[in-house]
């Protein structure tokens, strides 16, 4: 039996010609990016290219790039980062209800600390109002933090126009981009924010590598404390095989963005397709409209989560609740929760997610499985 990998939103494969790219600095290019001889200089070298390309990449400045390991990592140092630094200046931050656990419970920290976080609602889409941010901004407003695509239902928030409504506000403006970067067109400028982060594994990159952008001029509270590594921002020696492979990662995903689309749109498709086609009864999650294309959240009523997910593993199709796991036992998802009264929407939502590797053909079988699945456990 063939298993099928439908699980691209938690983690992907690293691409060969990444690890490629990431192989030299392992035998070859070994030496310390901070030492001042030719091996440290090669190393060296090796990172400020990555920083460079990167940069230019999302229209930011060589200084304005911090390696990080990874998303997590990148949104703490952001929000921790920029709280910490500024809270002279106020003590309220607002953020959403549907961010990744590295946010929310990153402003929950916050709290404990004294700080006053406004978690903004979501509608059925899976999207926040711009009224009701703008009613929530005070002048102790500090930092508004909104993600820009979701990772359990893929709708994509109104970033620019969030950046259009503070540009006349001294609140800066973080965004986690993880899920959305190689898929949506990144800008910074464009954008109107003033952090963003990224993690390589969701894009064929290492895993352990990330990037935070801060804009120039802001000023962090670092969380890591020993050398003054990326211009003393994140102290400790720099995993530099890992900073070369997320910049090849970062080269393929963005000359393959458009085909990307193209063919997860497809896949999509092929999915709900099959399942109108056999008659299956499922309700599709999150915007219709304004989503990423690599991630499909779709809910079939009745059925319990664990269920399809164990049968579908037992078929070969890995797939996802996008819901937190905890000794065992599948927890209700926090996001389809905010966006849907109907608490049984979340109990049997599962999530697709599409990535490099994957075929037509085995997209078409996992549909057929699932409908086999669905249609099994259901009687």
């Amino acid at each position: 039996m063939e298993r099928i990998y439908l699980d691209h939103a938690a983690t992907s494969p690293v691409h060969p010609e990444v690890f490629a790219a990431m192989k030299p600095f392992y035998d070859e290019v070994f030496g310390n990016p901070s030492s001042i001889h030719h091996f440290g200089r090669e190393a060296r070298r090796g990172i400020d290219e990555a920083r460079e390309y990167i940069a230019k990449a999302i229209g930011a400045s060589f200084e304005e790039i911090v390696f990080t390991s990874g998303g997590t990592e990148s949104d703490n140092l952001a929000i921790m980062g920029y709280a910490f630094a500024h809270q002279n200046k106020g003590k309220h931050l607002i953020t959403t209800e549907v961010e990744h656990h590295g946010v929310l419970h990153t402003f929950e920290f916050l709290e404990k600390q004294g700080f006053k976080v406004t978690y903004l609602k979501v509608d059925e889409t899976g999207k926040i109002s711009l009224d009701e941010l703008n009613k929530a901004l005070t002048s102790e407003t500090i930092l508004v933090s909104c993600m820009f695509g979701n990772n359990e239902v893929g709708s994509i928030q109104p970033i620019k126009e969030i950046g259009v409504l503070l540009r006349d506000h001294p609140a800066v403006f973080h965004t986690d981009a993880v899920q959305a970067f190689g898929m949506e067109s990144i800008n910074i400028k464009e954008l109107g924010v003033d952090f963003l982060a990224m993690s390589a594994h969701k894009i064929n990159g290492p895993k352990g590598i990330g990037f935070l952008y801060v804009k120039k001029g802001i000023t962090i509270n670092p969380l890591l404390h020993g050398g003054e590594q990326e211009r003393k921002r994140r102290a400790g020696t720099e995993n530099v095989a890992a900073v070369v492979g997320l910049q090849k990662a970062v080269e393929i995903a963005l000359s393959e963005r458009q085909q990307r689309r193209k063919t997860y749109i497809t896949y999509r498709n092929i999915l709900l397709d099959t399942f109108r086609r056999e008659e299956l009864h499922f309700t599709l999650n999150g915007d219709p409209h304004h989503y990423l294309p690599h991630i499909l959240n779709v809910s079939f009523p009745g059925i319990n989560v664990e269920s399809i997910l164990t049968n579908l593993d037992l078929d070969g199709v890995a797939v996802s609740s996008g819901s937190a796991c905890t000794a065992g036992s599948i927890d209700p998802s926090h996001v389809l929760t905010a966006m849907y009264k109907d608490v049984s929407r979340s109990q049997s939502a599962i999530r697709f997610s599409f990535g490099y590797g994957l075929s037509r053909e085995q997209v078409e079988e996992a549909a057929i499985r699932t409908v086999k699945v669905i249609k099994r456990i259901s009687r």
